[in-house]
């Protein structure tokens, strides 16, 4: 069934119409903004605040798009101030939701941190996901990536390795100074951090990262697959 094209304000239905592209998607897709009593724009992540809506598809380019054309205050049908460093504020607001969201997989418990923990729980079983931070030695990154080959075998390809917070980022998320390698333990609050890491991967056009290809970068034997060209998670 071919989705309905839906206004702006629409707000029924799992989809909404993006502004800056003008193509339709599902919400979790997508950044809504209304705005706020001051005048400003305020973006709502939780799709919870009272108001007009205006939704943007998550990623830093149609942001950047809909500041452009000046589409939302258009869309929102009033004279709203919309702060040139938007792009990088919403970056910002996403990563400390993700951090924030790994912190609490953490005190639940979900979380191993360090190379040898994190190697020894692959081979455990059980994992959600691997994290590595943005700054990891390519030789720790290989050897993760071989530990996830031998754990899975070819499913290693489609295990997520997510790679989209440096370690000084991690660090903060997991209360301690610099985290190179963790891991998601499988259950509920890992799932919802992995969503979060994921988001802001997909907000910065990053192609989510597997097992074989987080090898191959860090024996920079890879070419990296244009964003919008590889999985569409």
């Amino acid at each position: 069934m071919v989705a309905r094209r839906r206004s702006d304000d629409d707000e029924e239905g799992p989809e909404r119409l993006c502004v800056a592209t003008r193509t339709v998607r599902p919400v979790e897709e997508l950044i809504r903004f209304v705005a706020g009593p001051d005048g400003g724009l305020v973006p709502d992540l939780k799709h919870r605040l009272p108001g007009r809506g205006v939704w943007v598809t998550a990623r830093r380019t149609a942001i950047e798009e809909a500041v452009r054309r000046k589409a939302f205050g258009r869309s929102l049908k009033t004279g709203v101030v919309v702060p040139g460093s938007l792009a990088d504020d919403i970056d910002a607001l996403l990563a400390k939701t993700a951090r924030d969201s790994v912190s609490l997989a953490n005190k639940a418990g979900a979380v191993v941190s360090g190379f040898s923990k994190v190697e020894a729980a692959i081979g455990r079983g059980g994992l959600a996901a691997v994290i590595e931070a943005t700054d990891a030695a390519p030789d720790g990154v290989r050897k993760i990536a071989q530990a996830l080959r031998r754990r899975f075998g070819e499913k290693a390809e489609a295990f997520p390795v997510i790679a989209v917070l440096e370690s000084t980022e991690l660090g903060l998320a997991l209360g301690r100074p610099h985290v190179i390698h963790a891991a998601l333990l499988e259950g509920p609050v890992s799932r919802a951090a992995l969503a979060r890491l994921r988001a802001l991967e997909r907000y910065r056009d990053r192609t989510p990262t597997v097992a074989a290809e987080a090898d191959h970068m860090a024996t920079g034997t890879t070419t990296r697959v244009p964003a919008g060209q590889g999985r569409n998670d």
